[in-house]
């Protein structure tokens, strides 16, 4: 049986993840102001809040590429759930950027996978961060924990002093789950922002998702599932080694464990409890993230490799092979599916009419990348959060890949979850989790979506 620990805290009129949102003003676009820094030859903010044009009113010029692709654009209805890859009769692959998704009756149009080249230049002053830069205003390197306009860093919650593995908002809950290396998961009052108790499942916390009012934890050759309406605990044994990842896939669960198999467990009749009910085996190497779309399951592992796993016969339908390292994160998005490795490419995959995932777009980075996250800002917008090895997060609008934003840390941001509306969260290496709110373009409006 796991230890409860819980704590007080004080009431206030205003939840803490709104009390700060006032702080996003000043990274907003100030109109018809021009900036004196670029007047003087000076400005290395980009973007920068003031005009860098003497017209009041300057006209937005059309940025040019040496990839002929890069310049394609669309319109195209996106989500982060129900990707429907698998309608592959519908996907003609045209050429390495260009993918023509047709179908009867329907206008075929071009998607844009191309990445625009377009980067932050600056990086975040460490002096700033120890409260030790004497340059101020003049500083060359950014005094700020993020750069782009229509984002809010809302408070940050310091409880963990190691990785954050997890972090879950479940539904209908105030109260948000944060798991850790340490050993313990947080619970933190929504309205206060204050941890109000730590549960202790015995062992390192190796991911954590939640489903509904369910809470699933990853342990060593275990996962912990907890109801917070009901408050019953259910122990999920079978595992070997650490649950690096956890998916939930119709009535079924799926936990990707340290020697490569994936643990299937589902709800019976006969029982109240969820019974394993097969082992998918395949990986070489520990199973580092999961996600389930278009009726498949998708697994990246340590062994560089990704597997397409059909939902209803649980037989392995293809193996991806193109990254050069571990594969630590995959996401699907629309028809497409995204991965992340320590190779430091982000590959884009989508179905060729004979059904099979192929690699139609890449991104380079500078450095691995750790993990993905989708979530659409307040004007519906689809955004990529892309968090790498060099301790940023950067913010990609879609289909374009055009950089939006970007997020600056102390330490590696391991684990990124979405909340409810425009907030998400990130967890750090050393323990730091920080709350965000998103909002639109600075032309848009502001509020939950």
């Amino acid at each position: 049986m796991m230890d409860i620990e819980t704590g007080g805290y004080g009431r206030t009129n205003r939840p803490v993840f709104d009390r700060l949102e006032g702080q996003q003003s000043q990274h907003l676009y100030v109109k018809n102001q021009v900036c004196k820094f670029w007047l003087a030859g000076q400005c290395n903010r980009n973007p920068c809040r003031f005009l860098h044009s003497h017209s009041p009113n300057p006209q937005p010029q059309p940025q040019q590429s040496d990839d002929p692709n890069a310049n394609y654009g669309n319109k195209i209805k996106t989500t982060w759930r129900n990707p429907n890859i698998s309608a592959s009769k519908n996907v003609k692959v045209s050429s390495p950027m260009n993918v023509k998704v047709s179908s009867p009756g329907v206008v075929t149009s071009d998607v844009n996978c191309g990445h625009s080249g377009q980067r932050a230049q600056q990086k975040l002053c460490q002096y700033w961060v120890t409260g030790n830069c004497v340059h101020g205003d003049k500083c060359k390197d950014l005094h700020s924990w993020f750069s782009g306009s229509g984002l809010a860093l809302l408070t940050k919650l310091e409880r963990h002093n190691k990785a954050v593995t997890g972090v879950a908002l479940p539904c209908g809950s105030d109260k948000l789950f944060s798991g850790s290396k340490d050993e313990s998961v947080c619970l933190w009052d929504c309205n206060t922002g204050q941890c109000v108790g730590i549960v202790k499942p015995g062992g390192e916390i190796g991911c954590l998702i939640s489903e509904g009012p369910w809470v699933f934890v990853g342990l060593q050759n275990a996962v912990m599932a907890w109801n917070i309406q009901t408050q019953t605990e259910l122990l999920l044994r079978g595992p070997v080694g650490l649950v690096k990842a956890l998916v939930v896939g119709g009535d079924m669960l799926f936990g990707g464990a340290q020697d490569g198999s994936i643990l299937v467990w589902k709800s019976t009749s006969e029982s109240c409890s969820p019974e394993p009910v097969a082992f998918l085996m395949g990986h070489r190497l520990a199973v580092l993230s999961l996600v389930v779309g278009a009726n498949c399951l998708y697994s990246g592992s340590k062994d560089e490799s990704i597997r397409v796993w059909d939902l209803k016969t649980l037989q392995c339908l293809q193996i991806l092979n193109g990254h050069k390292n571990f594969v630590t994160s995959v996401l699907c998005w629309d028809k497409f599916l995204l991965s992340g490795s320590l190779d430091n490419r982000l590959k884009v995959w989508a179905a060729t009419e004979f059904g099979d995932l192929e690699v139609v777009n890449e991104v380079e980075e500078d450095n691995g990348i750790l993990a993905l996250c989708g979530i659409h800002d307040a004007e519906n917008k689809p955004i990529l959060l892309c968090s790498c090895k060099d301790n940023s997060v950067c913010l990609y609008d879609l289909p374009s890949f055009a950089e939006r934003g970007r997020i600056y840390a102390q330490e590696e941001v391991q684990t990124i979850a979405v909340g409810c509306g425009p907030l998400f969260f990130t967890g750090g290496a050393a323990g730091e989790l920080s709350v965000w709110k998103l909002h639109g373009d600075a032309s848009g409006s502001v509020g939950c979506s």
